[in-house]
């Protein structure tokens, strides 16, 4: 693939099977923005793509003249574009809330996440992983008997960067128990979403395959 200088539409740059891209295609699908999305393997990215961003890795969007990485950027970025639907609080304490929410779902989940994916560490590590991500969804399943949303009557971008991660939990090993229903119940909710299933790619399907 030749470097492109300048583009007439939106791109984005996406791994299949990454969470982080898939956070992303959940916001552009609730959005219904139009946009060309490339599938990147990491063994062999596009020539593009380093050009582009500096650190040569996904997600990456392009719109008209405009590059931006790093997930949350992106889609705070789409948001704003694209105004309807909201998906963060129109007040600034809410807002700012909603910010801090997923820098917390970053730091105390996210971590875990990724390393497990990487499956580098040893298996004694792995599985400490395993049950303090576990232990940290299921201190938050009293949430959803109160809001059908993460801390929220509607969906927001947290919701974004959560179903990405609830998806994945088969394939991180994770495996929740019955009396975190409320949380199994708003995951539910989440998958039902046409937003969620447009968002999802062939590899993603298949990580909830029986």
């Amino acid at each position: 693939m030749g470097v492109v200088t300048k583009r007439s539409s939106m791109t984005f740059f996406s791994s299949p099977d990454d969470h982080y891209s898939h956070r992303v295609r959940i916001v552009l699908a609730e959005k219904g923005v139009t946009v060309d999305i490339v599938d990147v393997d990491r063994a062999d990215k596009p020539e593009d793509l380093a050009s582009l961003n500096p650190y040569n890795e996904v997600p990456t969007l392009v719109d008209r003249e405009l590059t931006l990485y790093q997930s949350t950027v992106i889609m705070e970025y789409l948001d704003e574009r694209f105004p309807h639907p909201p998906l963060l609080p129109v007040y600034p304490v809410a807002r700012a809330q909603s910010r801090l929410l997923i820098h917390r779902v970053e730091r105390d989940w996210c971590a875990h996440v990724d390393a497990i994916l990487a499956g580098e560490e040893k298996e004694a590590s792995l599985n400490k992983r395993r049950k303090e991500l576990r232990d940290g969804l299921i201190t938050t399943a009293p949430i959803f008997s109160e809001l059908p949303f993460f801390m929220s009557e509607e969906f927001t971008l947290v919701d974004c960067v959560v179903a990405p991660i609830m998806w994945r939990l088969p394939v991180l090993g994770v495996e929740l128990p019955k009396q975190a229903k409320p949380l199994l119940d708003y995951a539910d909710r989440l998958f039902d979403r046409d937003s969620f299933q447009a968002s999802l790619t062939e590899a993603e399907r298949e990580m909830r395959l029986p």
